[in-house]
């Protein structure tokens, strides 16, 4: 008891003593082995039974009672209406539930007294759609529990409280696997795990495709803000550092700043020694050099920009070595010549695209290179990429490619536009580049193009039942596809089942991946209008483009605050603009190109 009081007062009077905030009970060996989880949790009630095998009635009663909110997930020995689960010799109930949109977590069982005093055995199966839920392990449809456990059995106490799951999900089948038992089951709960982080950003205009892809885009980001940014809460739950840039152009554009970016930055920077490429891929180190770039463009933070000075010229002494010094080409060896899996069959493209990439990021490295103060490098940095200025590959007609040099200004924007990127409308798109199409769209001026591309491709993905955008699509899937919130009906396609390629083939394929989430900051940079200008947002540009839109408005946040802002346009096409922003933000606006 002594100890106990000695080290209660400890904590009271000297808290840095205990760095984790421990309990006063736990002595000074937990120090430093102790992290605390910055993820909150909820509970979600069941929206809908989607199917059910009840053997007629016999084998599963009161199913509906699951969709009533229950009590907090607490066993109770009152005897109420419950959902009963009987099994015979040869016969299993089972139900598929759906939580309306995609969360990451697990779910909460909550039993009765029925039955008999030992513990129950299910079978759980997550899915990201309908058809994921109803697969088994393996086969032609290629279920998987990469990564996260989403298909396995588990015992329910007999009146008690079990959790299990830590998935990306939105439909969960249960199953009675063992013959004659019975289970009562009071609640079933989805346990939604996530930051629990306000929207500073907003877009609503009077088109609300457009309003419902922007807020998809970043709830897509938001679940996956986990410890740190994965690319998906299902499979690939890991920090990729090129998937990292738009996700976080969308963390800018709707959070703000958040621990989340620059955590996963150091563990990329601190399990990568160099001269080691980043994820395996050499251009996955160059995408670490221009995140850092746009990152301190937005939040201006020189002290975590000083924290990387050491790597960064490491790592572009090492990319300078990596020129043609005579013909200014790129020579990038050693890893995985990679843009993204879709453009990964056009060797020649890629070749182009890293070109344009190795341009972008010498660039970058030299303007982070003069604010840290080292000039000799910035310049050889800036002389490197003028070098490499003057060697103009063929991009072979990919987009990917096209668009990145484009924004290189290897390629005049328009030409890229008008003989690549725009053939098709949208086919050749992908879900992480597609980001970077419309950014070289709209450097071309044709924001309305940009913006019917936003509305089919990622709309696309909507009209097939999508709550978070995936890892990859094409709208030929959509070709008599059943939905993938509904069972498949004979004759139809299985779009997440019979679909997808490379390493996220059928059912393995994600739907809930943040690299997809490029609308999201493109449409309020370009159609709201938000152009930072000055490290920190302490200068802005409000410079819209409503294409066919009547109106559009919307928040944006700064280090300094948020800034509101609203357009209108008349009959004529002149835009009203309205902007409230805190008082150490400079507004600039820049209203010439209103008919676009």
């Amino acid at each position: 008891m002594k100890k106990i009081i000695i080290l209660f007062l400890t904590l009271y009077f000297c808290p840095d003593t205990f760095s984790q905030n421990l309990p006063p009970v736990f002595g000074e060996e937990y120090a430093g082995k102790v992290f605390h989880d910055s993820r909150v949790r909820s509970y979600l009630t069941p929206q809908r039974i989607v199917w059910k095998h009840d053997g007629g009635g016999q084998l599963l009663t009161s199913p509906e009672g699951l969709l009533a909110k229950g009590n907090n997930g607490q066993s109770e020995l009152v005897d109420k209406q419950t959902c009963i689960m009987r099994s015979s010799d040869n016969d299993f109930p089972a139900i598929l539930l759906d939580f309306g949109r995609e969360i990451q977590g697990g779910i909460q069982l909550v039993t009765t007294a029925a039955g008999k005093q030992t513990p129950v055995k299910i079978r759980v199966r997550f899915g990201e759609s309908v058809s994921e839920a109803m697969s088994d392990i393996g086969g032609a449809q290629g279920a998987t529990n990469d990564h996260a456990m989403r298909d396995f059995t588990m015992e329910l106490p007999w009146l008690g409280v079990a959790e299990i799951g830590n998935s990306g999900f939105r439909f969960v089948r249960i199953d009675l696997v063992e013959p004659n038992t019975l289970l009562s089951l009071k609640e079933i709960n989805a346990v939604f795990t996530y930051r629990d982080i306000p929207y500073l950003g907003s877009f609503r205009s009077n088109d609300e495709r457009l309003n419902q892809i922007w807020m998809t885009g970043a709830y897509t980001v938001h679940l996956n803000m986990q410890e740190y940014i994965w690319d998906g809460i299902k499979r690939d739950r890991l920090v990729w550092l090129g998937d990292l840039h738009p996700e976080m152009m969308t963390v800018n554009t709707v959070f703000g700043y958040n621990d989340v970016i620059p955590r996963s930055l150091d563990l990329a920077r601190d399990i990568t020694p160099l001269p080691g490429w980043m994820n395996g891929m050499c251009s996955y180190s160059l995408w670490w050099v221009i995140i850092h770039h746009d990152w301190y463009l937005y939040h201006g933070n020189l002290a975590y920009l000083k924290e990387q000075r050491n790597y960064l010229a490491g790592l572009l002494n090492l990319l300078l070595t990596k020129v043609d010094n005579a013909t200014g080409k790129e020579k990038l060896d050693g890893g995985g010549r990679f843009l993204d899996w879709p453009s990964s069959p056009n060797e020649q493209g890629v070749n182009a695209g890293l070109q344009a990439l190795m341009l972008i990021t010498l660039r970058a490295g030299a303007e982070l290179c003069s604010i840290l103060g080292d000039e000799q490098l910035a310049s050889r940095c800036s002389q490197t990429a003028i070098l490499m200025q003057q060697y103009v590959p063929d991009h072979n007609h990919l987009k990917q490619a096209a668009a990145l040099m484009a924004l290189a200004d290897l390629l005049p924007a328009t030409k890229a536009n008008d003989e690549v990127i725009s053939t098709g409308g949208p086919k050749g798109f992908s879900t992480f580049y597609g980001y970077y199409m419309l950014e070289a769209q709209a450097k071309a001026g044709e924001y309305k193009a940009a913006m019917d591309n936003i509305r089919q491709y990622w709309g696309g993905m909507l009209d097939m039942g999508a709550t978070t955008f995936w890892e990859d699509f094409d709208l030929d899937w959509t070709d008599n596809a059943a939905r993938i919130d509904e069972l498949v009906p004979p004759g139809k396609k299985d779009i997440h089942a019979d679909y997808g390629a490379y390493c996220y083939k059928n059912l393995r394929h994600s739907l809930c991946h943040g690299w997809a989430s490029g609308p999201t900051a493109w449409l309020s940079r370009h159609v709201l209008g938000v152009q930072v200008i000055e490290p920190g947002c302490k200068k802005i540009r409000i410079e819209p483009h409503l294409g066919d839109l009547q109106w559009v408005e919307g928040t944006f946040p700064t280090p300094h605050g948020v800034i509101r802002i609203k357009h209108t346009k008349d009959a004529n096409g002149k835009i009203t603009t309205d902007v409230k922003a805190p008082k150490s933000v400079k507004i600039v606006k820049n209203l010439s190109n209103i008919a676009n």
